[in-house]
């Protein structure tokens, strides 16, 4: 028992090669895109790849009126817009202002290398989970969300959280 130096020593690589996921159309979607990684060496496939992989924490969903402010407007453009869901009201939406809701296999037969394509993100730590995180509510200079039954008066409200009640930390 040990570790095979002669092979190449410990693996050292922790990224994802497959999705965890059990979902049949997600998983023909990462067959697709393997194919378009190796046959097209296009760097835009290799991400969308990269995306399929991940897990839901470090998919978070684009809302509609974040993908309205990348494109500096007021109203909803016509879009052509590539997901691998989308909300009912987003979808009539986007199909009301004469755009385009379309599938990542779509997307493949119409731009396989994908030009003319913008990839966009939502921000991970937007999650309502990541308030909690941090430093102990309560320690100083600590601006951690703490777990609360109620937001009353009577919960976490007294000494060091007003300066009524003593000191404010």
């Amino acid at each position: 028992m040990g570790i095979d130096l002669v092979a190449g020593g410990k693996s050292k690589k922790t990224k994802r090669t497959a999705p965890k996921s059990d979902d049949i159309y997600l998983k023909l979607l990462v067959k697709l895109y393997r194919f378009l990684v190796r046959r097209t060496g296009s760097g835009f496939n290799a991400v969308i790849l990269k995306r399929l992989f991940m897990s839901k924490v470090n998919k978070p969903p684009l809302s509609l009126s974040r993908l309205i402010r990348f494109m500096k407007g007021k109203e909803v453009p016509p879009l052509k817009v590539t997901a691998l869901r989308f909300t009912e009201r987003a979808r009539a939406r986007i199909e009301k202002a004469g755009g385009e809701c379309l599938t990542f296999d779509q997307l493949a037969l119409r731009a396989p290398l994908g030009q003319n394509t913008v990839l966009l993100r939502d921000p991970k730590n937007a999650r309502e989970a990541v308030k909690h995180f941090g430093k102990a509510p309560g320690v100083p200079r600590s601006q951690t969300k703490p777990y609360v039954r109620s937001k009353g008066r009577k919960f976490e409200r007294a000494r060091g959280r007003r300066n009524s009640r003593g000191f404010r930390v």
